[in-house]
């Protein structure tokens, strides 16, 4: 059981999707991890548990951060939480696993909230604002033989992740796949997906990948 105070993003089936594909990989044990975007710490405690070297996570939300602190220390899991945007707070550090489940939910607007619940799933018109950057920053904070998952639905483009990874120096795939019900906010974006092409006409469901990026 995992706090979760208001504005902050609750573990849901992408959460789990990653959390399965790195435990059936055995991606964590013994690895320096590093969680982007943590939430309630879901990805940082199962990291944890899972046997990491280490573990650190980041937040924007200063009640993402309290909760994912709070969290670790209930579970007794030794996750160092840190504030800021994305690899900011750890510019210097190398991480030889990097998970992220960032915002991907396509909005009516490029522009990304700061101060409200929308802050964890709204991504800019095609979803990517926040994909982008991490595909094109991870590189960067990756160990010789580091990796990355990211996780997030097929209207992002699994394919457009995947090129721009590869774009980085890395190699791509993805490594994970499920299908699931549109959530409240799909669902009541649903005719706006439409009309953007994202999804077909009548389409309630989505499938959420998990994409694999590695150094060679």
């Amino acid at each position: 059981m995992l706090l979760r105070p208001p504005g902050v993003y609750r573990v849901d089936g992408d959460t789990a999707l990653l959390t399965d594909v790195m435990h059936r990989g055995d991606y964590a044990t013994g690895r320096r991890v590093l969680d982007i975007g943590t939430g309630t710490g879901a990805l940082a405690l199962a990291a944890a548990s899972a046997g990491a070297a280490s573990v650190t996570a980041v937040d924007l939300s200063l009640r993402s951060v309290a909760a994912t602190w709070l969290n670790s220390r209930l579970h007794r899991a030794p996750v160092t939480v840190r504030r800021g945007d994305l690899f900011g707070p750890v510019r210097e550090g190398r991480f030889d696993l990097v998970l992220a489940n960032p915002p991907y939910v396509p909005a009516l607007t490029s522009a990304l909230p700061r101060h409200r619940m929308g802050r964890c799933w709204d991504a800019g018109r095609d979803g990517r604002a926040i994909l982008d950057r991490i595909c094109a920053d991870v590189p960067a904070a990756l160990t010789e033989d580091g990796v990355v998952l990211i996780v997030h639905s097929e209207v992002c483009d699994e394919d457009r992740t995947i090129a721009a990874l590869r774009e980085g120096g890395l190699e791509a795939a993805v490594v994970g796949r499920a299908t699931v019900p549109f959530g409240p906010v799909m669902r009541a974006r649903a005719e706006l997906l439409e009309a953007q092409g994202l999804v077909r006409p009548g389409q309630r469901d989505e499938e959420i990948v998990v994409v694999e990026g590695r150094r060679g």
